[in-house]
């Protein structure tokens, strides 16, 4: 598979996946159109191909761009659960179009299958996403594995759950927050109340939480992580690097790439 990812942050989420047949989905679409298509432009795709947009909460951060993408594509089916599709729909307009899907039962988009799993968000129902190539990889130099790739993206949640920590373990790519560190947080100008929400269990995870979930975790195919979320007030990239990093090595895993995501400018292009 390959992935960009187009922005991360409090301030527009999205990210693209393309599958080794040529599929082309979004995950969240926290975007303005323009903003969009103006990201994929030197990325070399247009976000209009898409064949589906998985959505993995309501918050505006997340859903930002949809109602414009849905007006002028107005054929590119929206995958959500229920509350997910309700809600979205109660925030932007957007009351058709969508396909309604359980988060215990997983479901194919042409050559991907999507298995979706709970996290802990104040959202609706909030989810994120195991996205599994369904065209095994040839046996190449690199990997005699011909098994499928598969992509994890969890980006928002206050607590590591169970189904995460199973699905982290079974990834080859990971997408994970890593919002916020403890100290800064404490010590920034946010209000009380909203330092509460972001370190709480419906909130977002600290460098510390990520760094225990992939301890926890332990994933023997991992090959790229990408920390995803991070705080512009309240982390630093090197900060959350350096976190996970010792993490990585306390798995004995330093070989594993790894990558902090920008909320301004499109990520490399990432294949696995």
């Amino acid at each position: 598979m390959r992935l960009r990812v187009l922005g991360s942050g409090s301030k527009g989420n999205c990210l693209a996946v393309r599958s080794r047949g040529g599929t082309l989905v979004l995950v969240d679409c926290g975007l303005s159109f323009l903003e969009l298509r103006k990201r994929c432009r030197p990325c070399g795709f247009d976000p209009c191909e898409a064949a589906a947009i998985f959505f993995t909460h309501d918050h505006s951060d997340h859903v930002s761009g949809l109602a414009t993408f849905h007006r002028r594509n107005p054929g590119v089916p929206l995958f959500a659960n229920d509350e997910t599709a309700e809600a979205i729909a109660a925030r932007t307009g957007v009351d058709d179009g969508w396909v309604v899907f359980d988060n215990d039962s997983p479901f194919d988009v042409e050559d991907l299958h999507v298995a979706p799993f709970p996290v802990s968000h104040d959202a609706a129902n909030p989810v994120g996403f195991l996205v599994s190539d369904t065209v095994g990889r040839e046996t190449t130099l690199l990997s005699s594995r011909n098994d499928p790739s598969t992509l994890f993206v969890a980006t928002d949640t206050g607590m590591a759950t169970e189904p995460m920590a199973r699905a982290l373990a079974a990834a080859d790519c990971a997408v994970l927050e890593s919002n916020y560190d403890s100290v800064l947080l404490e010590t920034s100008d946010r209000a009380w109340s909203l330092k509460r929400r972001i370190s709480g269990d419906s909130g977002h995870l600290s460098n510390d939480d990520a760094a225990d979930l992939l301890r926890r975790a332990n994933p023997a195919r991992l090959g790229t992580l990408l920390l995803a979320h991070i705080s512009q007030e309240c982390n630093a990239p090197d900060i959350a690097l350096a976190s996970m990093r010792a993490a990585l090595a306390d798995c004995d895993r330093i070989d594993v790439e790894l990558f902090a995501l920008s909320q301004n400018d499109p990520s490399p292009l990432y294949e696995f």
